[in-house]
This record gives structure tokens, sequence and C-alpha cells, in this order.
């Protein structure tokens, strides 16, 4: 593994950047016409242009990113978060290039991403999965079937589904009526891919993901647990670990089964198992994350271990070191996404030029940003900027290190969400650790 290419931009293409200078390993940027002074090209070895602002024609395209790591000798590719980064053809296309895709095999993304066949391999596999459809369903009349016999709410969800998108909650047979062909509909846009399926409507649930590491030689293990359930409109906004809402005995099954469930996949990387936790401590199999997580500094800031460096090590052929009784769990870690984005203005996206910029320090805080007083925030993107991790003894020492780090940091030039996640950290019923994936809608947005 001699040069890595980062098929990414922001913050995540920065961290890959940075974790492999410190192994050593060079580097090539890409970008897009209007992220041309980024951080992450000025960071690299080695930068090139793949295209116009359009992702479909940048950060989208296979032939130009396989070209520029041709052009650049690049002999890997690291796809980071969103983008490419769970795209089995994309996976193939670099097998094919001989050119290694720092990720698990394409058959396991194409396998993993399909969350009804996902679904189905981890009931084979004695994984715990929220009752529902036995994969994707083919009419209405199924669906209506199916909705009878596990009983009403139900969600109808997109087989290719992430990131909260092609998702519906349903209450009653006229309301299945009326958005079955939404729902398929809007995972054709999405995804590209019509199929959809049903799944039982689990109220107030905790969302829990176990992080996993899993090399090439079968040996997986687990780094513990994160609760994601501060969200709004199933888009995650706060993330820490441990969760308050399990004991030591849950977490110990949750981690089996997520070891377990990498087992069945034949997987190998890093990767998350996401589970949804009933009120009465039930867990059950959501979906897999094939990929690094936007959350995964908490769980590196808690045990010491750099996921990414293992990551590449994993794709580099080695095996894990990592023995799942030397993985050390200390403290309580929080993180808080900054977005550039007004709450007041139905959260709309604030791209603009940074002109002020303040970022919070001392002893265990993390700020993981491409940020820069002067950066422009394009709006053609996510409008996630920046995101703010912080590591105490306990959790309330973690909630108080985030709390003076929200008040420390100072964005000027666009809006962004700041205000609105110290209503959250502040609010008690947060810190007593009272809160499910509602906590949004009924204590901050009422």
């Amino acid at each position: 593994m001699n040069k890595i290419l980062i098929a990414n931009r922001g913050e995540i293409a920065v961290r890959i950047i940075r974790a492999c200078k410190e192994m050593n390993i060079k580097t090539v940027a890409v970008y897009s016409e209007i992220d041309k002074d980024a951080m992450h090209t000025r960071l690299a070895d080695e930068a090139i242009c793949i295209g116009p602002a359009n992702s479909s024609k940048s950060y989208l395209n296979f032939k130009n990113i396989i070209e520029a790591a041709s052009i650049t000798g690049a002999d890997c590719i690291h796809p980071g978060f969103g983008f490419l980064s769970e795209n089995s053809q994309f996976a193939k296309i670099c097998e094919e290039s001989n050119i290694k895709f720092i990720g698990p095999s394409y058959k396991v993304i194409e396998l993993m991403g399909n969350k009804s066949n996902a679904k189905e391999l981890m009931k084979s596999a004695g994984v715990p999965v929220v009752p529902g459809s036995d994969g994707s369903i083919k009419d209405i009349a199924e669906a209506e079937k199916i909705a009878e016999k596990i009983g009403y709410p139900i969600m109808l969800k997109a087989s290719a589904g992430g990131g909260g998108k092609g998702i519906r909650i349903v209450n009653s047979r006229e309301e299945l009526a009326q958005n079955y062909n939404l729902v398929r509909q809007e995972a054709k846009v999405s995804f590209n891919d019509d199929e959809i399926y049903i799944e039982k409507f689990i109220k107030n649930p905790r969302h829990v993901e176990i992080q996993i590491l899993a090399d090439e030689y079968g040996n997986v293990i687990h780094l513990g647990e994160r609760d994601c359930s501060i969200q709004r409109r199933n888009q995650k906004i706060i993330e820490e670990t441990p969760s308050t809402a399990i004991d030591d005995k849950l977490r110990n099954k949750m981690g089996d089964a997520a070891v377990k469930a990498a087992k069945a996949s034949g997987y190998s990387s890093c990767g998350t198992i996401e589970f949804l936790v009933d009120s009465d401590k039930n867990f059950y199999f959501m979906e897999m994350n094939t990929r690094i997580q936007v959350e995964h500094p908490i769980t590196e800031m808690r045990t010491g271990i750099d996921i990414v460096k293992n990551q590449i090590k994993i794709a580099a052929g080695e095996k894990l070191k990592l023995k799942q009784k030397n993985v050390e769990f200390r403290g309580h870690s929080i993180e808080c996404r900054i977005n550039a984005e007004n709450p007041s203005k139905k959260f709309m996206p604030c791209p603009g030029t940074i002109t002020g910029l303040n970022l919070p320090g001392g002893n265990g805080v993390r700020i993981d940003t491409a940020i820069y007083e002067g950066y422009t925030i394009p709006p053609t993107y996510d409008s996630m900027i920046a995101k703010i991790i912080t590591h105490g003894d306990t959790r309330n020492e973690a909630i108080s290190k985030m709390k003076r780090a929200l008040e420390e940091i100072v964005i000027e030039g666009v809006d962004t969400n700041i205000d609105f996640l110290f209503k959250i950290i502040t609010n008690p019923n947060f810190i007593r650790g009272n809160f499910d994936t509602s906590f949004v809608e009924k204590e901050i947005l009422e």
C-alpha cells in the first residue's frame, strides 16, 4: 500500500489524510471545481480535479475517480462515508482495475446494502430482527396481508435505503394504500431501486449501534456501542458512548450479536451493526453500515483505538492484532454535529463564507473539521461542517466539556445549529439520560 486516493471531501477526507500521514502513506485528494480551495486538497500530497460541482459529475463519477487513481499511481481508494462508500458497483470496478477498495468486498456491500436481504441473513444467523416481511414485497395486496399479521403501526422502507430516506410510518390500512406507491417512487428516485419492505414500527426506541473490526482471516471484534437516539427526521445529531439505555448484560449480548452478524456476512473492514432497543430492553437488527461512520471518533476517544488506521491495515491484508479481551473501555464520550443551517427556518442550509472562526480545545475535546476562516461553504453538499467530540471520566463530565466547547466555538458569516445543540445537551431529560428517538420532536421542537 504505497498511495491512497481519498474519494471524498470535507472532514472525513481530512481525517483519512491525517491517518495516512501518521502511517507514512502518500495521499491523493480529489476535488470538484467548487472545492478547489477545500482543506483536504491542501493537506494531501497531491490533488486532482474530477469534475464540476454536481456530485454526480465528480464525487460520484466512477470513471473520473478511477482515472485519477491511474494518473497519480494510487494503488488504493478510501471512500470515506457517503458518496461511493457503499456502492458495490464502484467497489467491483476498483477490484477489476487492480485498485484496492478500502472496505469490504463488493459482494458483501451488495448483500448488506439490500436491507431486506440483510435481514434474512441475520435471521438465519440467529440475530434478532424486527418482525416484518420476508424480503421485499411484491404488491400492495401482500403488504396488506403482512401488515394485518404483525399489526399496525408499520414502516414501509426502501430496500436499498439509507440516510433516513424512503421511510414512511403507516398506522392503518387506509394509510398503507395512500403511502405504498409514494415510498416506491421515493426509493426509485433516491436509490434507483423501487424495492420496499415492511417492518413493525417500534414505538419510541433507542437507536444503538455496535462498532466492529473484522480482518480478512475471520477475526472479528467489537468496540462497544454508540447511542444515536438524538435525531431529527431520522438524521443523527448527537451520539454518545456508552448508552444509558443498556446494562452490561445487554451490552455483551448486543456485542456478541454484532460479531455474529459480521461473521455471517463474511465481513472484513470496519463496520457498524445498527439495532433498535425497545422499552422492554429487547433489541432488533436494523441494518449494517459497510463503511466508516460519521460518529466513529467517540469510540476512538473511549477505547484509544484508531479505527481508520485499523481499516487501512485490514485492507493491506494485516491480521487484527487486537483481541476482544484486550479492548478497554474508559469513561464517556459525546459527539455533536455542527451544521451550517438555520434551525429557526426549518433547518434551511446556510452556505457562505466563514468570516470569523474560533475552535474550542483543551483536555478531552477533539474537533474534526475541514473549515477555516475565509473558507466558503458550497451550497452543493451536505451541511455538516464540523464535529465536536468530548471525553470525560463520567457522562456528566463529558456533558460539561461539551457545554463548554459549544460556548467557546465561534463560526461567523453563516448560520449554524450550535445554539440548537446547546439546548439539547442542557435539557434536563437529556442530562438524566431519559430520551429516545422521538426526543428532539417532543422536547426541543415542540
